[in-house]
């Protein structure tokens, strides 16, 4: 019998931190959700007492560094991480090298995802050929090839020019696409080192001024009004960022955004230390801009919470603050920092959990296999996830090729146990099937 003709009868499940119902994966389907009077014949048995059952994770931003970058994370470690933190599905940023800028190379990225197995990987096209910013990558081939590319980003870099950032929105109109902008303002940033406030001039490095991500946002939420296009904004990390966005929705624009785990959890506070693991672009903000961005979160005018999974080798990020590349893992940890910054606090409850970080991200994505209700009939893409534990964060254990966690040493709590992938686990007891 194949893993994925293997019938599993999840026993116990709390189906969205609600009351305790048995789950039967069939075939690649949810075939009952409530208690089984009968064990079917042959399916294996999994006890789920006290683990809550969330929907699939869906991962909207994840560098996975392959091609060109292997050192520093593979398509087979990054989307074994994204396993183990309970995704079944990430998006896959185009600044790889090569850029992911035509059909080859995205479809290159989708088929080494295929064969890995442990989670869905959906390429993101650039914007622009070789992230250069001045001129458009074939989007049309990208949509058309077997990748299907529906979201395209330079992320890394902002699409700053406004009469590309037009086109490009105008562009993907045609076959349902989204432009997700890095917004930051080029010139408004050069030689910045974090977050331009009260511990940028205390501590003497060159400050990141929040306008700068802010205007950016502003131009494209009115370009994309303009044209009647689909704008997506990453990484989203002040409080002004949250007040356009959410004017921007209130207008009824197609705007979307997402924020990561470390900018609801982390503050420019921990820049003191000078160790560059805490260096990150956009940088950590102030508490208050944490704040926005939680209530954002809870509220529904930032839509989903996305990793920005950024691995760097050791060489890369334990060196001088000035010269260490910006980024931090984020796979592993997601969910147990969710957990931490949103359902601890009573910001969110688990049935918005997976809203924020399954449905809505799949519907953003396109994606439309992932991101479905546990109920019968639909795609046994599902995670099992124990919030009563905590642990020290460990980045020595990841499965992720590189170890620049800004968690690393942090208490958090929750464990995920068990991911499924269309029936087929690809995590059993916390540890890779």
């Amino acid at each position: 019998m194949t893993a994925e003709s293997t019938t599993w009868v999840i026993r116990g499940a709390r189906p969205l931190g609600g009351e305790p119902a048995d789950i039967t994966l069939a075939d690649g389907t949810i075939a009952a959700v409530g208690t089984q009077d009968g064990i079917r014949t042959g399916a294996q048995m999994l006890d789920a007492a006290g683990l809550i059952a969330l929907p699939g994770l869906v991962d909207l931003h994840t560098h996975l560094r392959e091609p060109g970058r292997e050192d520093a994370e593979t398509i087979e470690t990054g989307t074994l991480a994204a396993a183990l933190g309970g995704f079944t599905a990430v998006h896959a940023m185009a600044n790889t090298d090569p850029v992911a800028d035509t059909a080859g190379v995205t479809e290159q990225i989708w088929r080494l995802g295929r064969a890995a197995g442990h989670c869905d990987v959906q390429p993101v096209g650039a914007v622009t050929v070789g992230l250069g910013g001045s001129r458009l990558a074939e989007f049309g081939a990208m949509a058309e090839s077997a990748a299907r590319v529906r979201v395209f980003s330079d992320d890394g870099r902002c699409v700053s020019d406004a009469v590309l950032m037009r086109r490009a929105l105008e562009y993907v109109k045609a076959f349902d696409g989204v432009i997700a902008q890095h917004a930051q303002e080029p010139r408004l940033t050069e030689g910045a080192q974090m977050n331009e406030g009260v511990a940028s001039g205390r501590l003497g490095l060159a400050g990141w001024p929040a306008v700068a991500e802010e205007a950016v946002i502003a131009r494209d939420c009115l370009l994309a009004a303009h044209v009647d296009s689909a704008l997506h904004i990453c990484h989203v990390s002040t409080a002004g960022s949250v007040e356009i966005i959410r004017w921007a929705k209130s207008k009824g624009w197609r705007v979307t955004a997402e924020v990561t785990p470390h900018h609801l959890l982390l503050t420019d506070d921990l820049v003191a230390s000078y160790d560059p693991v805490y260096k990150v672009n956009p940088p950590l903000r102030t508490a208050a801009d944490v704040a926005a961005l939680r209530e954002a979160l809870a509220d529904g005018t930032i839509d989903c919470v996305a990793t920005d999974h950024a691995p760097h080798p050791v060489e890369d990020k334990e060196t001088e603050w000035a010269v260490a590349a910006h980024g931090m893992t984020g796979l592993e940890t997601a969910l147990r920092v969710v957990q931490e910054a949103m359902v601890d606090t009573g910001l969110l409850g688990w049935p918005e959990v997976a809203d924020r970080m399954s449905a809505r991200p799949a519907a953003i994505g396109r994606l439309p296999g992932h991101g479905r209700p546990l109920a019968p009939g639909e795609p046994a893409n599902l995670v099992l996830y124990n919030p009563a534990t905590r642990e020290v964060v460990d980045p020595a254990t990841h499965a992720s090729r590189s170890r620049n966690s800004p968690f690393a040493g942090m208490t958090l709590p929750g464990q995920v146990v068990a991911t499924f992938l269309r029936g087929r686990p690809t995590v059993l007891d916390g540890k890779p099937a």
